[in-house]
């Protein structure tokens, strides 16, 4: 006699939740997902500038030494469904995949909406009700209730995969906190992470819309520790500073304020300061009887000239053969260290990915399964983990969304 598959509910339909119906249905469960949304994927579709960074084409050691929050605990969720599995399973779905720098994946044609309707395609024998879950019961005889919509609904396990609290107009409004708090979790704070800077310094802003492509960016404490260095690009804002190497510094700057902190910013990462000050004298012999604002067209961006002449209080029409030696190590101390002082993350709805949530120490690691409550599974971010820019947070979704619909899959008992 053969043991009937479970009726398995999941609240979300974002990533992690598309990806667990996808695999739910594989595994022959009955599956019914719950979502307000009129369309699936909403953030999903909207990520990496609407290109879609869906995973990281690196090895294994790679991929846990990006991961900040508990990368011990995805050791079976991506032992069992890897960025190579991840990028096995779209091709699969006929959506060619490509590697770019940084060894992030793309679709080829750059849209996620190739993603977003590849996984829709795979979750389609799921019911689907457009409704928010407003609240879940574990009635005494076993199995769920749930209610939404003015409607209750059964099913016999559930997969929370609401996301977290960034970006709520997508749906990741923090309800399925609550709804697993109901069921007896509790929750680790929340954080902003990979997410814009703030500065109260009026430079980023007359700089607004620049991009740095080939820059080293350390953030230091008000001790003057350094807690992050990258290498790479960022981008200034009318608030501050955003752009990848400035959202995976967020990720170490959990603070109510960062009051004290600074972004030092190396624009010659590649010459030392002796070779700098030679070229420094090099343009400035060169263009000795030219401005110095027209003789820093050479070595910086035209919108931040004005910057550095205010920074190092440099006449911009001092002419190169005037440019003192005090002049030219002010030059250099700024090429190598413009500094940036901060003041605090940009709001956590405006972040990438919500840092915290629920508490890992909770759940089961070799399935996905709440530690408390039999027969509810978490998935994605709504989960106390989180990783750099590059694919990693989207393959965490994908992984752990994996492992819970294969566990919550495996035939109930009678």
């Amino acid at each position: 006699m053969s043991t009937p598959s479970p009726e398995i509910a999941i609240v979300g339909c974002g990533a992690a939740g598309m990806m667990a119906a996808a695999v739910a249905l594989r595994e022959g469960a009955g599956v019914t997902v719950f979502d307000p949304n009129e369309r699936p994927g909403r953030k999903l579709a909207i990520t990496g500038k609407g290109r879609c960074n869906l995973t990281n084409n690196c090895s294994r050691e790679e991929f846990f030494s990006s991961v900040i929050s508990n990368p011990r605990f995805l050791f079976s969720a991506v032992s069992q469904f890897s960025p190579a599995d991840t990028m096995a399973f779209f091709e699969e779905l006929g959506v060619p995949l490509k590697t770019e720098r940084g060894a992030r994946v793309f679709p080829v044609s750059d849209r996620a909406a190739d993603i977003v309707d590849a996984l829709a395609g795979a979750m389609r024998g799921a019911r689907r009700i457009r409704a928010k879950v407003t609240a879940i019961e574990r009635p005494a005889e076993g199995g769920f209730t749930l209610k939404a919509g003015g409607a209750t609904y059964t099913a016999d396990r559930v997969i929370l995969a609401t996301g977290g609290l960034s970006y709520p107009k997508t749906g990741s409004d923090g309800s399925g906190y609550r709804l697993a708090e109901g069921l007896g979790h509790s929750l680790t704070p929340l954080f902003p992470s990979l997410v814009p800077l703030e500065s109260p310094d009026p430079a980023p802003r007359m700089m607004q819309g620049l991009s740095l492509k080939n820059a080293a960016l350390c953030i230091r404490d008000p001790a003057g520790r350094t807690v992050y260095e990258d290498f790479g690009e960022m981008l200034f804002t009318h608030f501050g500073l955003s752009g990848p190497m400035v959202l995976s510094a967020s990720t170490r700057l959990r603070l109510p304020t960062l009051e004290g902190y600074t972004a030092v910013i190396d624009l010659k990462p590649a010459l030392d300061e002796e070779t700098l000050d030679k070229r420094l004298l090099h343009e400035l012999s060169a263009g000795a009887n030219r401005d110095l604002s027209n003789i820093l067209a050479s070595l910086l961006p035209s919108a931040m000239i004005p910057v550095a002449l205010m920074r190092t209080g440099i006449p911009g029409n001092r002419k190169g053969n005037a440019v003192t030696k005090a002049d030219r190590r002010a030059l250099r101390d700024f090429l190598k260290g413009f500094r940036i002082p901060l003041s605090a993350t940009r709001p956590i709805d405006e972040a990438i990915v919500t840092a915290g949530g629920i508490p890992v120490r909770e759940v089961d690691p070799r399935t996905m399964g709440s530690r408390l409550c039999e027969g509810l599974y978490f998935a994605g971010e709504m989960l106390d983990l989180d990783a750099y820019t590059g694919g990693f947070n989207l393959q965490i979704a994908f992984s752990t969304a994996h492992l819970a619909a294969k566990s919550a899959a495996a035939p109930r008992k009678e």
